[in-house]
């Protein structure tokens, strides 16, 4: 007899409390246990008391800012963050996305998408969950360990997201292969994902800064005009 798989946490931080108990309802309905916060230092406050799996977080919070939230939440958790915001201004999603956010929403959303991106997300493995075994992936300096989702440049250790480093392991599993946006997008989010596919130059960016490269030199990460990207020998 199979065992009952655990049940998934989310945590839903909105000031809108209507509408964050719609999404909490929605997240409930398919199966999580679903916790509710309506400002920034109840929703850290629970999120450090429940472990959360993925967060839904509102960019404008009373208290601290979901800007804030996200970076505070990433000293301390690995969880998936998706980051709903009002304002679908490109500057809001970037710095939403440089502190740590998986993947954004621009209200107003299909509660129905939403849920239906979270389960994408937790189809990916979570930090710690055993995967199969394999040789560490050398690229000049760089070291990337699949197994224990590890990576090394010049022997120091690179403190990547969960996304981040799902973007990175898609290109360095097919080193010679130049991958576009929607080959990244279906290996890392899933091919029922949908939405906007620059998400995927976002994630490279904040990869490269975090490797100490930059698109100008492309010592790890290449770009390959008019396809998308592919892995450098450092």
């Amino acid at each position: 007899m199979n065992p009952t798989p655990p049940t998934r946490r989310a945590l839903v931080v909105d000031d809108e409390r209507d509408l964050a108990r719609l999404v909490g309802g929605y997240l409930e309905r398919d199966g999580f246990e679903v916790h509710l916060a309506f400002d920034g230092p109840e929703a850290l406050a629970t999120a450090r008391a429940v472990d959360p799996d993925v967060v839904v977080l509102d960019l404008g919070l009373p208290g601290l800012d979901g800007v804030e939230v996200c970076r505070t939440l990433r000293t301390f958790s690995d969880c998936y963050v998706v980051m709903l915001t009002a304002r679908a201004a490109e500057r809001d999603t970037l710095i939403g996305l440089a502190v740590g956010a998986d993947d954004y929403l621009t209200k107003p959303f299909s509660p129905r998408e939403l849920v239906a991106r979270v389960h994408v997300m937790l189809r990916r493995p979570r930090a710690g969950e055993p995967v199969a075994e394999a040789a560490p992936l050398a690229f000049g300096a760089l070291r990337l360990d699949l197994a224990g989702r590890e990576v090394h440049v010049d022997g120091v250790a690179v403190d990547l997201t969960r996304t981040e480093f799902d973007v990175h392991a898609a290109l360095a599993a097919r080193p010679r292969a130049a991958l576009s946006r929607s080959d990244l997008i279906e290996a890392v989010w899933g091919p029922g994902w949908v939405g906007d596919e620059h998400l995927v130059d976002v994630h490279v960016l904040h990869v490269r800064r975090k490797l100490g490269d930059t698109a100008e030199a492309q010592r790890f990460v290449r770009t390959v005009r008019g396809v998308g990207y592919r892995m450098g020998q450092g």
